[in-house]
Parts: C-alpha cells; structure tokens; sequence
C-alpha cells in the first residue's frame, strides 16, 4: 500500500509539472504573438525625429515671420515690433471668442510661436509672407471662411472657436528655442 502512495504522490507532481510547463510555454506562445503587435504601435523614426526641433532666432529680422515644420505642421515663429507687441498687449480681452492675454501666450515679448493652423477646419492662414494679407487686426488671416487673427495669434472674427495654439517650447539660450 505504501509504494501505491509514493507511486500516486509521483504521479501528482509529475502532472503538476506537466501542467506548469504546459501553461508556461502557452504564455510564451501567446506574448511572442502578442508582442509584435504591440510594437508596431510604437512611432517610428521619422516620427520620432519629429518630436523636437530647434529654431536659431538670430537669422529673424525685426518684423520678419518664418514658418517651420514640426510634427508635421507649420508653425509660425514671428519676431514682432514694438507696434505689434503694444497692440497685443493693450487689446482688452472681454469681448473675445477665446479670451487670453498676451503675456499668456509669449515666454518674451518679442517673439510669438504659434502652430500654423486654423481652429476652424485646419486651413493654414495667411500672413507670414511679405505682402499676404493679414486679415483686420493685422495678423493672420484664413480666406476659407474668414477668421481673422490679431498679432497674438488670438481669434477676432470669424467661425475659428480657438486661438492659433502656442505649441511646447523653451528658450535654450537668446537665440535658440527648442519646440516640443
């Protein structure tokens, strides 16, 4: 009778090994399946070397606009004069669709950073280029349907529900702002 219980705790453990290894390799199965699935979710390179970008501001003329990629949008970096800083800064904001001051907006005064696109239905406004109209508050304007701008990318008129939105970003030094 003694060697039945031996032989029966044998077989026991032996089957409570079977069924662990059993249920480990089924849980390697699964996550070696699972696994690339979950991976190519991950952003890839090009996104990735999207994230951040740097901007030297040196090159920007008082008055002068440029527009840069980031993400895979414009954005608008203007080196503004003291007109279009005083103009921004005086605006009372009570009547506005998006009220939001000035110094809100800015890290210094001087320089403006927007993302480029229209809170409307995703135009890209006109006013970067010399010459492009820059619609009645003298900073932006979109011809689809009309939003204007002021010049501190705030929405004064028009179907836009938003300001122009200001996107992450950080001065590295006097000249240099990181985006993202």
């Amino acid at each position: 009778m003694a060697e039945t219980s031996q032989s029966g705790d044998h077989d026991e453990s032996r089957r409570d090994f079977l069924v662990m290894a059993a249920g480990a390799m089924g849980a390697v199965g699964v996550g070696s399946f699972a696994w690339p699935l979950i991976d190519q979710m991950n952003p890839s390179a090009d996104v990735l070397a999207l994230a951040s970008t740097e901007v030297d501001l040196s090159q920007i003329e008082v008055g002068q606009s440029i527009t840069i990629k980031w993400r895979g949008k414009p954005v608008f970096v203007r080196h503004r004069t003291a007109d279009e800083i005083r103009l921004a800064e005086a605006e009372a904001i009570d009547g506005f669709v998006h009220p939001e001051k000035d110094r809100d907006r800015v890290q210094k005064s001087n320089w403006l950073v927007l993302v480029g696109v229209c809170t409307h239905l995703g135009c890209v406004p006109l006013g970067q280029k010399q010459g492009e109209v820059k619609g009645e508050y003298g900073g932006w304007f979109c011809p689809c349907h009309g939003s204007h701008y002021d010049t501190s990318g705030r929405i004064r008129k028009g179907p836009a529900p938003l300001n122009l939105p200001v996107p992450p970003y950080v001065f590295l030094d006097d000249n240099i702002i990181k985006i993202g």
